[in-house]
């Protein structure tokens, strides 16, 4: 695989803070450091990568409109109409603490989701909410090595969201990533048995992030359960599959598995919160009891919202749609200025090859030439270096400014 060249001028401060020499692992991706701090030695957490994207915004806040931000996977279209007047009618919720396990609403409609859209029955004592799920995937080494202290280790696709790294480092576990293959998918051949037998558990994300491919989770679940050790299974980018149907680890049985959803991507609701998972019946009440004493509770009036927008199906069918011909706009005015770019499998992002590896290089270009802010690729991992991802989250008005844009630069 091209790894990048040199980045250009203005991005070089940058890169060296990415990849600085002597500290071992890239920013957010288990890179923390132990340093001496006079008479104690502790943890000092990398940079965090979209922090190192200054200098792009700059150039690209200097062309008239501003920055279209395509770094960050944050949906930017409204909260779907029927939320919203869920949200503003709960009055009620907000004053009482809200069950940490969930409200039997939310619950409700979470089964109820698992049941339409996956043909999947599940009792609500077997499913549990989160605060967002990016708080349920760093904080699940901990609490899966307090479930398990004889093991150590968290395995992850070696291309993936930083998170599943960095939640291992902050709960003093060793992160081991998993290489993937040349379509991004997880390689389980490639786990070391050592690794698997300390294992407290193994990602994976399907739609995956960055790429968007497809694991095969039948294959997951069954490693799994052969060495006893839990897959957690990422799920948030199900309603965006499209390449077949959604897909659900728990759809080949729930022993040993855990999936874990959100509205945040689903509904455009990032900012509410909510999140939940399911899955094996052990581990879902371990972690209920352990939460309850955590006191990580989704607020009330986030709960009401949150079981009403499960229940609609509408504004995901709407949203999906918006995201496709986002996309597929991408791809063309790529395609203009010489840079190939195909659709995922899944996922609203855009996994992009840059022009001889240079991923700094094609940052820089995209910043300048179209206003568009990008993520290098070695922020999910260095198997990613000489990619870019660019999430299709800006509203279409402002992609409508990126075409015009792209019209004049060709």
């Amino acid at each position: 695989m091209a790894h990048p060249g040199a980045p250009g001028r203005g991005f070089r401060r940058a890169a060296r803070r990415v990849r600085p020499r002597g500290r071992g692992p890239r920013p957010g991706r288990g890179g923390g450091v132990s340093v001496d701090q006079g008479d104690r030695k502790g943890f000092v957490p990398p940079p965090y990568p979209y922090d190192l994207l200054d200098e792009a915004r700059a150039a690209a806040a200097a062309l008239p409109g501003g920055a279209v931000d395509l770094s960050i996977g944050t949906p930017g279209d409204p909260v779907p109409d029927v939320v919203a007047a869920a949200l503003g009618a709960a009055v009620d919720p907000a004053r009482p603490y809200p069950p940490s396990v969930g409200s039997a609403d939310l619950l409700g409609a979470v089964c109820g989701w698992f049941d339409r859209r996956l043909g999947l029955s599940l009792e609500p004592a077997a499913v549990g909410v989160c605060v967002g799920t990016k708080e349920l995937v760093v904080g699940l080494p901990q609490v899966l090595r307090l479930r398990d202290p004889g093991r150590d280790t968290i395995l992850y696709p070696a291309v993936s969201y930083p998170s599943y790294a960095m939640g291992a480092e902050l709960a003093g576990c060793r992160a081991v990533p998993v290489a993937v293959d040349a379509e991004w998918r997880i390689d389980l051949s490639a786990i070391d048995e050592a690794d698997a037998a300390r294992a407290l558990g193994l990602w994976v994300n399907t739609p995956g992030n960055p790429a968007g491919a497809l694991d095969d989770l039948a294959a997951a679940a069954a490693w799994g359960r052969e060495r006893g050790v839990p897959v957690l299974s990422d799920e948030c980018y199900i309603e965006f599959t499209w390449d077949g149907s959604p897909r659900s680890i728990l759809q080949h049985g729930t022993d040993g598995v855990l999936a874990a959803h959100s509205l945040s991507k689903r509904s455009n609701l990032a900012g509410l919160r909510v999140g939940y998972y399911a899955g094996d019946a052990e581990l879902v009440h371990y972690l209920r009891e352990v939460r309850k004493h955590q006191g990580f509770m989704i607020p009330g009036p986030a709960q009401a919202a949150g079981a009403v927008a499960l229940g609609d199906q509408a504004h995901v069918e709407a949203q999906a749609g918006r995201y496709l011909r986002r996309m597929r706009l991408l791809v063309e005015l790529l395609a203009g200025l010489g840079i190939e770019a195909t659709l995922p499998q899944g996922g609203f992002y855009l996994w992009v090859a840059a022009p001889d590896g240079d991923a700094w290089g094609l940052t820089r270009r995209l910043a300048e030439t179209l206003g568009i802010v990008v993520s290098p690729g070695e922020f999910y991992g260095p198997q990613g270096s000489g990619h870019v991802r660019i999430a299709v989250v800006a509203p279409d008005d402002r992609l409508d400014l990126v075409a015009e844009r792209a019209a004049a630069a060709s």
